[in-house]
């Protein structure tokens, strides 16, 4: 089994991705192999509803930027995905949507690659609007017919600068639980 976390926050060391790696820290305790690819900071295109990947019926995007379609071939491939973006302006970052949305129109072209994979949620926010970060990212996951792994709180901290997050407690403790029910749901699936 392997799991892949895509860091959408253009900080590479910020609180997203310390949120991401203590879930896949967990995931490693649990016998699962993970792989963790930061996403944010790259020069990704919006989707621009051009139709070449539904004609084409397979999992390539005509745009030409940096890895998407390498992005969509980890996703495909892999048996859980984590998405984590901080809260930017109530929302996740522009890098979290190009991938939700060009993966998404992808992957329906190409047969749903996604069904039935397992897939988590991670936002960090100074303050508010995680939530409607998350649940932008868990439509992507729905919308797939994948199934969406939860834990104790939402999945999220209130972390703004570096170092926040290990700082919030609770907000460690809720993705040490996401990384043992995303365990426990991979391992029931036989994923």
């Amino acid at each position: 089994m392997k799991v892949v976390a895509f860091n959408c926050s253009p900080n590479k060391d910020g609180n997203t991705a310390h949120m991401i790696r203590t879930v896949l820290n967990v995931l490693e305790t649990e016998g699962i192999e993970t792989e963790f690819i930061q996403v944010g900071g790259r020069l990704l295109l919006g989707c621009t509803a051009c139709g070449t990947c539904k004609r084409d019926k397979n999992l390539r995007c005509s745009l030409p930027d940096d890895g998407m379609n390498e992005l969509a071939e980890k996703m495909t491939t892999a048996d859980g995905i984590i998405i984590g973006s901080p809260t930017f302006y109530s929302d996740l970052t522009t890098e979290a949507k190009a991938l939700i949305d060009r993966v998404g129109y992808m992957n329906g072209g190409a047969g749903n690659r996604l069904w039935r994979k397992v897939g988590a949620s991670v936002s960090s926010s100074r303050r508010a609007g995680a939530t409607h970060t998350l649940d932008s990212i868990n439509h992507f996951f729905m919308i797939n017919e994948m199934v969406v792994v939860s834990s104790s709180y939402w999945n999220m901290s209130l972390a703004r600068i570096p170092g926040d997050y290990e700082k919030d407690e609770e907000g460690v403790r809720t993705m040490q639980n996401l990384g043992l029910n995303m365990a426990w749901a991979l391992k029931k699936l036989g994923n």
